[in-house]
């Protein structure tokens, strides 16, 4: 018997809003463990080969990442199978550009590009509010963030805004 979880993600398994051809090739990334699901997420060699279009082949986004060239959400990402999620903010330095990650109306992700000003923050909708220990309140967001001491009319299901440098929440 095996043991531990999946290494590898056959192409015909990976999630359809990935959109990869069906004939090319017979493996897809598969998504580290991060915080966004496996099923929810775009791994950062798919957003630079196949939407973005800055690399030909899995070699050459590595090479980017390993330049240290992308930023999720502020922070730098090496990781090629690093899952980026919905309303990430993804930061290309070498070409000063600035993303968020959207769905479209069938469901799949749209890169969308942003000012320099609308990348400095972003949405997380509160999954959890309780109380940890020593009593001490905090939340968890939809991209596995956790924040203490959240103002006390913040409930579940509501959208707060982050900021992004930070982490603390503005509005």
């Amino acid at each position: 018997m095996v043991r531990g979880p999946k290494h590898h993600l056959k192409r015909l398994n990976a999630p359809k809003h990935w959109m990869l051809a069906k004939m090319g090739g017979v493996w897809a990334p598969k998504p580290s463990a991060g915080p966004h699901k496996t099923r929810e997420c775009l791994p950062l060699v798919i957003l630079l080969r196949n939407r973005l279009k800055y690399a030909l082949t899995r070699r050459e986004a590595c090479i980017i990442l390993s330049h240290r060239e992308v930023k999720v959400d502020g922070k730098v990402r090496i990781d090629p199978n690093f899952p980026a999620g919905f309303m990430d903010v993804i930061n290309v330095d070498a070409t000063e550009e600035n993303f968020r990650l959207l769905y479209d109306t069938k469901g799949r992700f749209v890169i969308h590009r942003i000012s320099p000003e609308e990348s400095t923050f972003k949405l997380a909708k509160v999954k959890k509010v309780a109380i940890g220990p020593k009593s001490i309140p905090y939340l968890a967001t939809h991209d596995g963030r956790t924040i203490r001491y959240p103002h006390p009319h913040i409930k579940q299901n509501d959208t707060v805004k982050i900021d992004i440098k930070t982490g603390k929440i503005t509005g």
